[in-house]
């Protein structure tokens, strides 16, 4: 994912179209280690490592700790909220020695499935001073704040890499595909009548 976030500012939104703002991307491999407990589970959470590039405070850095979350329920057991997230939570230290948090979230909103693209793939996020946990993270101190997007032919090439392992593995597969759709209908599809 690429875009660009602004130092001193606090709101992706504000960030994205501030003066002074610098590149920043990264790139992670998701891994779920247990695809059905993945599926099953309501944090839908996987491991994400690789790198975050932050383009004037060191470059390119490894992710140390890295979680992502794929379709959670904001608010489970309210009737009526078509909405998910899917949440990125990357720590790093940057080039300056301070660790890092990369607080990432796209909203996936209810409405016409033209909206599908554009909500999966625009990423709200913060970098956040500090390795701060989800449960710290309203008190934590903003470093910068943007937006990111992944392009359409860097999702095509990601949708090349899936991989199971095991002799279920396509059986897991198949599971998480049922998954992913399941809960894009959740959201676009119809009004229940």
């Amino acid at each position: 994912m690429k875009g660009s976030v602004t130092y001193g500012e606090t709101d992706p939104r504000t960030g994205a179209k501030a003066e002074g703002r610098r590149p920043l991307s990264f790139r992670l491999t998701i891994t779920a280690d247990d695809t059905d407990r993945f599926v099953r589970e309501p944090g839908h959470e996987a491991r994400a490592e690789g790198w975050v590039d932050a383009s004037g405070h060191g470059g390119r850095r490894r992710v140390e700790h890295g979680t992502f979350n794929l379709f959670v329920d904001p608010s489970p057991g309210v009737d009526g909220e078509d909405r998910r997230l899917m949440k990125y939570r990357l720590f790093y230290t940057d080039g300056d020695g301070h660790a890092r948090t990369l607080s990432g979230v796209k909203n996936v909103l209810h409405g016409p499935p033209t909206r599908i693209w554009p909500d999966t793939s625009t990423l709200y996020v913060r970098l956040l001073d500090g390795h701060v946990g989800e449960a710290e993270e309203d008190g934590a101190e903003v470093v910068a704040a943007g937006v990111l997007h992944i392009r359409l032919t860097d999702f095509a090439r990601q949708l090349t890499t899936f991989r199971t392992s095991g002799p279920d593995g396509a059986e897991s597969l198949l599971n998480f595909g049922r998954f992913f759709a399941g809960e894009l209908w959740e959201v676009y599809g119809p009004d229940p009548v």
